[in-house]
């Protein structure tokens, strides 16, 4: 299967893999989206895998959007040092949480990223246009999730250490004592003001978007990204399609 550069179009559109299967990765990038969320933080990946998957990936011509395992040095900078497109950072609580942990995601002055080495600078040294470049092209998303997060969005926004937001509809639902996420007027309106403050603030936003309504909202709200299906919830689809569709046939009495 050959590569394709990824059209503005393409990386629009992004598909959740739960877990290293190069097989799916495959069928993704053939069938025309752009990007990738990795869901290491719930997912089956451990590092070994991030080292193999996350290259492989790229040569498929995919971002990467890392969602790590939480708010910490360690998997910021690693999802980064194994190449990573952008990280996601879960868990992020306020403007003041957002301002430390989205920091080890830039270098200094900037932020508070160290230096690895490694692929990222083909296994040689660097130099000042490298970090800036690294600064400007590996992105930082937290994710809005918590109530306080969602209060200071405004103020997220505006860190320089923070390239844009992250939406995690589920968690925000409850934390703002919806109880389960069911895409109803409370979610919309929590929705409508992340998406109103990223494009005050200049700064893309990604959501989550497996109904036709999500989607709907998105597109007509400027998201950036757009996660349209999980790897699980499309082979459940599929399977379960196949079998709906021979139950019917039975049921007709066709042979």
């Amino acid at each position: 299967m050959s590569s394709r550069t990824a059209t503005d179009q393409q990386r629009r559109y992004a598909a959740w893999l739960s877990d290293p299967s190069f097989a799916a990765a495959e069928i993704v990038a053939a069938t025309g989206y752009g990007a990738v969320v990795l869901d290491i933080e719930h997912g089956a990946f451990d590092l070994a895998d991030l080292e193999r998957f996350i290259p492989f990936l790229r040569r498929l011509d995919l971002e990467v959007l890392a969602k790590v395992l939480g708010p910490e040095r360690g998997p910021i900078q690693q999802a980064l040092d194994f190449g990573a497109t952008a990280v996601v950072v879960p868990h992020v609580e306020n403007a003041e949480h957002a301002a430390a942990v989205c920091a080890y995601g830039k270098f200094p002055p900037l932020g508070d990223r160290s230096f690895a080495g490694g692929r990222t600078t083909g296994y040689g040294g660097f130099d000042d246009d490298w970090i800036a470049r690294q600064d400007r092209e590996t992105r930082i998303y937290p994710m809005i999730e918590d109530s306080g997060a969602l209060d200071d969005i405004k103020e997220i926004l505006a860190l320089p250490v923070v390239d844009g937001v992250f939406v995690g509809p589920s968690d925000l639902s409850m934390r703002r004592e919806r109880g389960a996420y069911s895409r109803g007027e409370g979610d919309f309106a929590d929705l409508t003001v992340i998406a109103d403050a990223a494009r005050s603030a200049g700064k893309p936003w990604v959501l989550p978007a497996w109904s036709a309504a999500e989607k709907a909202f998105a597109l007509a709200h400027g998201a950036d990204q757009l996660v349209l299906t999980m790897q699980h919830g499309a082979l459940l689809a599929g399977f379960r399609a196949a079998l709906d569709e021979t139950a019917e046939l039975a049921r007709e009495g066709r042979p």
